[in-house]
C-alpha cells in the first residue's frame, strides 16, 4: 500500500490545487515581536489617518489576542507578478499609473474565495477542527505570520519577500485549532541592498524595515482622504493609484515568473494605461462603472479624480486643462482644490 501523506503535506498540495503560489505553517506564537515594532510604529503617528490600526492594535498584536484557541496559523500567498515592467510607462504624463495589484481582479475577493475553499478542505480531513480565514480585512499581522512560515522576508521596504516570487504576493492566513508541524522561518537576505529605499521618490523610509506611511505614495492615493500635502505632490508624477517603485527595485524580483500568477489578477487592458483625459471626464456612475470589479473602486470617485488631478498638474501637458478647469466647480472641495492647483501648474507650462 502507497504511504499516506502527512496532512502539512496534502494541505500545501491543495493550497497549489488552489491557486496559492506559497503555502507554509508557523505556531500561533511564532512573532513575539510584532506587538513591540507595532506600538513603536504607532507611537511615532507612522500610520498617518489610519485610525483602525490604532483602534484594533490589540488585536494586531498576535493570533491569539484575536483569537484566544488557535494554535497554528497556515501562511499562504497568491502571485500577481507582472508580465511587463511596472516603471514602463514613468515617464508618459498624460498616462495615468495604476500599481500591479490594482490592474485585474480585487484580491480581496479572489483570495479569500480560495482561502475559504482550503479551510473547507482542512476541516474535512480534520474533523473537529475550527478555521478562521483573513485577507486584508481584519487585524491581522500577515506579514510577520509568513516569514514565521518560510514564504518569505520582510525586506527593508517592510513588505514580504520571496525567494521564487518576488514581492509580488498577495497574503492570506487561516487560523487553526490544530496543532500543525510548523516549517522553518524564513532568514532575511537583504544583506547590504538599499535599492528599495532609494528607490522612494518621498523618501518613506525613515530607516530600514521602517516605513513612515504618511510619506507613502500609496497611502496618499490611496488611504489618505483629503487634499495632499504639496511637498509630496510633484514626487507622485503620474501616479494615480499606489506605488510600485520600492517593489520594482528589488533584485529578488528578477525571478519572479510572471507565469505564476493568478489568471484573476491578469491585467484589465483599459486599467494598464488609462488616460488621464478620459479619467477625469468620470461622474460618479462612470467611474463606479469602468472600476467594478477592481479594489480601486472603494476610494470612490472624488480621490481618485484628486489623484488624476495631481498627475494633470505634474504632466507637462496643457491639452489636459479644459478637463481640469471643468473639474474646478466640482462639489468636492477636495477635488476643487486640486483643480486650482493643476490649473496653476499647467498655466505656467503653457505660458513658458
Amino acid at each position: 500500500m502507497p504511504e499516506h501523506k502527512p496532512l502539512t503535506q496534502r494541505l500545501k498540495e491543495k493550497a497549489a490545487e488552489l491557486g496559492f503560489a506559497a503555502c507554509g505553517i508557523a505556531r500561533a506564537d511564532a512573532a513575539p515581536r510584532t506587538a513591540e515594532r507595532l506600538h513603536q510604529w504607532l507611537a511615532e503617528g507612522m500610520h498617518g489617518s489610519m485610525i483602525w490600526m490604532e483602534e484594533r492594535a490589540h488585536h494586531r498584536e498576535s493570533p491569539a489576542a484575536l483569537w484566544p484557541e488557535v494554535k497554528s496559523v497556515v501562511a499562504l500567498g497568491m502571485s500577481y507578478a507582472p508580465a511587463v515592467d511596472p516603471m514602463a510607462l514613468a515617464g508618459r504624463g498624460e498616462i495615468g499609473r495604476i500599481s500591479v495589484y490594482a490592474q485585474g481582479g480585487d484580491y480581496h475577493d479572489v483570495v479569500k474565495r480560495a482561502l475559504k475553499a482550503l479551510a473547507r478542505w482542512l476541516v474535512a480531513e480534520a474533523p473537529g477542527a475550527d478555521v478562521k480565514v483573513f485577507v486584508d480585512t481584519a487585524p491581522v499581522m500577515e506579514k510577520p505570520l509568513s516569514e514565521a512560515a518560510g514564504l518569505g522576508w520582510q525586506g527593508k521596504h517592510t513588505n514580504l519577500v520571496s525567494r521564487e516570487h518576488g514581492s509580488w504576493l498577495f497574503l492570506g492566513a487561516i487560523y487553526t485549532t490544530l496543532d500543525l508541524a510548523a516549517d522553518e522561518r524564513a532568514r532575511s537576505t537583504c544583506g547590504t541592498c538599499d535599492a528599495c529605499q532609494l528607490a522612494c521618490p518621498t523618501n518613506a523610509f525613515p530607516a530600514p524595515y521602517r516605513l513612515d506611511a504618511r510619506r507613502c505614495i500609496s497611502y496618499l492615493t490611496i488611504e489618505h482622504d483629503g487634499p495632499i500635502p504639496h511637498e509630496f505632490r510633484e514626487h507622485i508624477g503620474n501616479r494615480i493609484y499606489g506605488c510600485d517603485d520600492c517593489l520594482a527595485a528589488c533584485p529578488w524580483n528578477k525571478f519572479a515568473a510572471a507565469a505564476a500568477a493568478n489568471r484573476a489578477f491578469h491585467p484589465r487592458g483599459e486599467l494598464t494605461a488609462p488616460d488621464l483625459a478620459d479619467l477625469l471626464a468620470l461622474d460618479d456612475a462612470a467611474f463606479r462603472q469602468v472600476f467594478a470589479g477592481s479594489p480601486i473602486k472603494r476610494i470612490g470617485r472624488s480621490r481618485m479624480i484628486r489623484n488624476c488631478l495631481i498627475a494633470a498638474g505634474n504632466s507637462g501637458s496643457p491639452a489636459l486643462l479644459p478637463g481640469v478647469e471643468a473639474l474646478m466647480a466640482d462639489d468636492d472641495p477636495v477635488v476643487r482644490e486640486a483643480a486650482g492647483w493643476a490649473r496653476d501648474r499647467l498655466m505656467r507650462e503653457r505660458a513658458a
